[in-house]
Formats: structure tokens, C-alpha cells, sequence
């Protein structure tokens, strides 16, 4: 069996896309999915998307972590996803499309930067001093002196695997302010590793040092692969109008033989 899919990244945070609108693909299949995510011996990426035919939508998105289980959602998978779906013409300019967590809007600005709405979040919730909440996944967010320093994988799983979170998991999120820009960097669950950049995760970031400083919308963010921006509105009940803004880019076209 020969699967086609191109190999895609949003600020390195690297993606496995496959056109299934044919509904060909055996999603229930999680030992191929793991070996084509693994970076060792397969393509190697954070995740495997399909793209599907949705009524009502542009496409549908089903997403998988690198462990081969369907997961929640992905911001920055979801604007690869955009890309690469705005490269097979099944839109012109903005699309619409459902996802495990529900509707989102997308748009291209320009050639590879994708605009892609994310849901609204409620007020936030503290453990100690740091904060718990849903951008689409959970994410546990902690700002600390320097992020760029933190042992990421370690302390991040620490708290991943804590008897709080372990049976469901949570990504988590170091954070610092400097000059105006928001540095995170990410552990992630289903990937249990440091990730380059979470879509969801520097969302939930965004939303925190509004929460924390006052930081304005649009908050400029600065990731190991990559910079994006967070744009959002404050209500009394929460967010809403949020948007995650970056760059997407094909990195390359390839067959796989199982």
C-alpha cells in the first residue's frame, strides 16, 4: 500500500498531511501512524493530519499526536492544514472548516502566512500561581525567569505526569516577557517531548500575560522555530475573536510503501 503526503511545518512544529477526502486512509491504524511520525525510522513529525470532505465546509480536519491517537486540537497544525489545503484549490482566499473542537475560520495572508480563528476561552483557572486553560487542548502555563533555560522535556513532563494530570495529560508551557515579546517553549503530550513552537500553547500564553501584565492584542510571540501573533478580544465572560497568525510552509512531497 503506497500512501502519498506532503511534509509541512508552522514555526517547526512539523506536520505528516495526507489529502483523504477519499476516506481511503485507515485512521484506526495506530501502529502506521506512529511509524510514519517517528523520527527515526519514518518521515518523522509532531503529527499526521487528514483532510477531509465535510457538509456544510470547506474541509474537515482529523488530527493524530506522534503516538498514533486521535488528539485535540492543533493551531499550528491547523494552519498547515489551511495551506495545504488552499494549495489544492479547495479554496480561494478564506475558508471554513470543523475540527474536533468545532468551527474554526482561516484565511491567507498572502503566499505562507495563515490568520486561523480559534475558539473562545472562559476565565481562567489558577493551580498555585500558574494557570490551566483550553485553547483548543489543555495547557498548563508557567512563567518563569527565562524560558529559553528551562529543561523543557523534564520539567515539562514533570507536570504532565503529575496525579493531577496524568490520566488525561496536559501540554505545558514556560513563559517569560521580555521587551514586549512573549518567549514559550513547550512540552507536549502525545509527542511527551519539547516541541518547537504549539499553536495552542502560545495562544494560551497570549491569554495569561493579557491576564497577568495587560499585555495588548496583537501579542508578538517568539519560539524556538519561529515567531507568531495572537490576536483576541476581552469580554467579562472571557476571550473571544481569537486568532493565531504565522507562517506555514511545504517542506516536501513523498510516497510511503507499508
Amino acid at each position: 500500500m503506497n500512501i502519498n503526503f506532503t511534509k509541512y511545518h508552522g514555526t517547526g512544529n512539523d506536520f505528516i498531511m495526507i489529502d483523504d477526502r477519499s476516506e481511503s486512509f485507515d485512521d484506526s491504524n495506530v501502529k502506521i501512524i506512529e511509524s510514519m511520525c517517528s523520527r527515526r525510522f519514518g518521515v518523522g513529525a509532531d503529527g499526521l493530519i487528514l483532510l477531509r470532505n465535510q457538509k456544510g465546509y470547506d474541509f474537515k480536519m482529523v488530527y493524530f499526536n506522534a503516538d498514533g491517537r486521535q488528539s485535540s486540537m492543533c493551531g499550528n497544525g491547523g494552519r498547515c492544514l489551511v495551506h495545504f489545503a488552499h494549495s489544492l484549490d479547495v479554496f480561494v482566499d478564506h475558508c471554513t472548516f470543523l475540527a474536533i473542537d468545532g468551527d474554526h475560520l482561516a484565511e491567507m495572508l498572502g503566499a505562507d502566512i495563515v490568520k486561523l480563528k480559534m475558539g473562545d476561552v472562559g476565565k481562567l483557572s489558577q493551580d498555585g500561581n500558574d494557570f490551566v486553560l483550553n485553547t483548543g487542548s489543555p495547557h498548563y502555563v508557567q512563567f518563569v525567569e527565562d524560558a529559553c533555560s528551562r529543561d523543557v522535556k523534564n520539567e515539562g513532563a514533570e507536570i504532565r505526569c503529575s496525579e493531577t494530570y496524568k490520566a488525561e495529560g496536559i501540554n505545558v508551557n514556560f513563559v517569560n516577557l521580555s521587551n514586549a515579546i512573549l518567549n514559550v517553549v513547550t512540552y507536549e503530550r502525545g509527542v511527551e517531548d519539547e516541541t518547537y513552537s504549539c499553536g495552542t500553547g502560545v495562544t494560551a500564553s497570549a491569554l495569561v500575560a493579557h491576564h497577568i501584565y495587560g499585555s495588548s492584542s496583537p501579542i508578538s510571540i517568539s519560539t524556538k522555530g519561529g515567531s507568531l501573533k495572537v490576536h483576541f478580544s476581552k469580554t467579562d465572560r472571557g476571550y473571544n475573536n481569537i486568532w493565531l497568525e504565522g507562517p506555514a510552509a511545504k517542506v516536501f512531497d513523498g510516497v510511503w510503501s507499508e
